[in-house]
């Protein structure tokens, strides 16, 4: 069998049982952030949290597809540890930008939600003054 093709079955499964990690530590692990921004939704977080993951695996093993050729023929081991720490490097650097862009949007998501709700007063206003002329 040719090496190439080895290195290219060897990537194949190491890039997605990767991608299929991340995306459930993902979604087991941003489904509280989302609750919480969502107010308590689950519902609605659920639905959200799927989605996420659903466009997650796409972009990534949309990636992992198209890094999946190369240029090169693998002639010996070495090529193929070479070839195989190449790539699977850049899948993990890209995994790791993905983690981090959907860490910091849920976050940015999360203080909004903050935010909306210190702004609303604890308790309703009791009383109501009217403005007083000439002041």
């Amino acid at each position: 069998m040719d090496l190439t093709v080895v290195a290219y079955v060897v990537y194949l499964v190491i890039s997605i049982g990767l991608t299929i990690w991340v995306a459930r530590t993902l979604s087991r692990n941003g489904r509280i952030f989302l609750a919480d921004v969502l107010h308590g939704n689950e519902k609605l977080a659920e639905a959200v949290n799927h989605l996420l993951v659903v466009g997650f695996y796409l972009v990534n093993l949309g990636f992992v597809a198209l890094y999946l050729s190369g240029d090169e023929t693998i002639a010996d081991a070495r090529g193929v540890f070479e070839a195989l720490s190449t790539k699977l490097g850049v899948v993990l650097l890209v995994l790791g930008a993905m983690h981090l862009g959907n860490v910091y949007v849920l976050n940015r998501i999360r203080r909004r939600g903050v935010m909306e709700r210190e702004q609303q007063p604890p308790v309703p206003p009791q009383a109501w003054t009217a403005p007083v002329a000439g002041a």
